[in-house]
């Protein structure tokens, strides 16, 4: 009879938590420790607050407000310590039921459609009624009698007028630089007044912006770099989440806001048809 320890207790003892893959938590609290990053830096370079921040280290994403706002924060901090954020929110998104199938993109191409409304009157069909008004008058002439000498006179005398309209429309459509609007007010000038249409614009900085129709539908889930600029259009309600709301400058139904928003403020907003409001 031999005394000792069997080979079944003379293998080395393996740990499963040594192949686990990191938490996403984990993962990007990691990342900034090795990027010599505190939670303070990080809140400030993303614009997302610490409890947030603190929150999603901790793996907790009811803070965020919804999974379309968690991917955006992970997103967010994930760039922001130098981490891939691909692999991070296909790992969400397998513990969260997946993303949401795409929205279709017809409401931005709608906005854009509605812009060459705004124009001029029709010039062509202006000049075309001239040319027809003059012809009708010299066939009139010609016919009430008279030598060809005055019939000629008539005919020269006709088409005057038709030089006068012809050249009108140039200098009608002449307008002083004064009158002509901002560009960002133009974008939206020509909305119509039977649905809500809001043009987001990252004047002042980045800020990472979400929109939703009244149906729920996502229709934009991103960042604005600094000179961006995304039109949206409902025939209901839109609904916002500005990452940085102090970044963003507004314009609803046509009219610019003069928000307070803070730098570094996340605001979820509502706009419906009619005079806009803030919030």
């Amino acid at each position: 009879m031999s005394i000792g320890n069997s080979p079944e207790d003379e293998r080395p003892f393996e740990d499963p938590s040594e192949e686990a893959p990191l938490s996403i938590g984990r993962a990007l609290k990691q990342a900034r420790i090795a990027a010599g990053l505190t939670v303070d830096d990080v809140s400030s370079a993303t614009r997302v607050r610490i409890a947030i921040v603190r929150a999603i280290e901790s793996d907790d994403f009811a803070a965020c407000g919804g999974d379309v706002y968690a991917r955006g924060h992970i997103r967010t901090l994930a760039r922001a310590v130098r981490l891939d954020p691909a692999p991070l929110i296909e790992r969400y998104d397998d513990t969260h039921g997946g993303r949401p199938a795409p929205t279709p993109a017809a409401p931005l191409f709608e906005a854009e459609r509605i812009r060459p409304e705004r124009r001029g009157p029709n010039w062509t069909a202006a000049m075309v009624a001239a040319i027809v008004a003059v012809v009708g008058f010299v066939g009139f002439t010609a016919f009430s009698g008279g030598d060809d000498d005055g019939s000629k006179e008539q005919v020269a005398e006709g088409t005057a007028p038709a030089t006068g309209k012809t050249a009108s429309p140039t200098t009608k459509t002449d307008k002083p630089a004064g009158e002509k609007p901002e560009p960002s007010d133009s974008a939206i000038a020509a909305a119509p007044q039977d649905k809500v249409t809001v043009q987001v614009s990252a004047a002042d900085g980045r800020s990472w912006v979400a929109v939703k129709d009244h149906n729920g539908r996502l229709l934009f889930d991103g960042l604005l770099k600094k000179g961006d600029s995304k039109t949206f259009q409902d025939s209901e309600k839109i609904n916002l989440v500005l990452g940085d709301a102090g970044a963003i400058d507004l314009y609803v139904n046509g009219k610019k806001l003069d928000d307070d928003f803070r730098p570094g403020a996340v605001e979820r907003l509502t706009y419906t048809k009619g005079d806009p409001k803030v919030g």
